[in-house]
């Protein structure tokens, strides 16, 4: 193993495992809600509803009528865009009337239920948004110049905080998805819109989309720590 300035020989690192660990979870986590979703979508739901008829329909029984509906290409892509108001569902979930679709509509739904309730957790992930973005992309880029510029611990501190902001939204990100599925499951129960079988199977669904936040919010954990324990241990050498 080679040691030059305080970093492993670009051959081995015993931090990468750190990143290797992280990228598992999140290819585990992306696997199972894929096949998932990939099973219930199959299974169409007794109501005979599409993911954008059962979005307007839970909407408009909550009392929420200023939020739109609007299609999306991709698949997964389905998100609700507080600062429009608008509730956009993917390809997969349009037009489906899968539990899947319904399932993940209602998720979504679950959001603008959360928005319009003024939901706590989701205030605070969307007042991140703006910093998350900076930190995702500049935080790596600033540590970097740092590095270039003779391991300059101004820089690399501020690019560890930047990256940490980035973090920070990831976790904030975690109480809001599960209460967004929370909603969700109790809306299409209390609604009458599926039955007990076809909310269980929603529920799964939803369990394995949860997941992914969960392994992204560990993968970006393990980052830190990793930049952490690379540069911090460098800064107490120079010491």
């Amino acid at each position: 193993m080679r040691y030059y300035g305080g970093f492993y020989g670009m051959y081995f690192d015993p931090t990468y495992w750190l990143v290797i660990i992280g990228a598992v979870l999140c290819l585990v986590a992306q696997f199972r809600v894929s096949s998932t979703f990939n099973k219930y979508n199959k299974i169409r739901s007794g109501s005979g509803m599409t993911g954008a008829q059962a979005a307007e329909r839970i909407l408009a029984l909550s009392g929420i009528y200023d939020v739109r509906v609007e299609h999306i290409s991709g698949k997964l892509t389905d998100h609700y865009d507080p600062s429009a108001k608008v509730l956009r569902l993917s390809d997969s979930t349009y037009g489906s009337s899968s539990i899947a679709a319904i399932g993940v509509a209602a998720h979504e739904c679950g959001h603008a239920l959360q928005h319009n309730k003024g939901y706590a957790p989701l205030q605070i992930r969307t007042a991140l948004v703006p910093a998350a973005n900076i930190g995702s992309r500049l935080g790596i880029p600033i540590i970097l110049l740092g590095v270039l510029f003779g391991m300059n611990q101004i820089f690399i501190q501020i690019g560890i905080w930047v990256f940490a902001l980035a973090v920070l939204f990831q976790i904030v990100t975690l109480p809001v998805e599960f209460n967004a599925s929370g909603r969700a499951l109790r809306m299409l129960g209390d609604y009458g819109m599926m039955s007990n079988d076809e909310t269980r199977g929603c529920r799964k669904v939803l369990s394995a989309a949860a997941l992914t936040y969960v392994a992204a919010a560990a993968s970006s954990v393990l980052q830190l720590l990793r930049l952490i324990l690379l540069f911090g241990n460098n800064s107490r050498r120079r010491d």
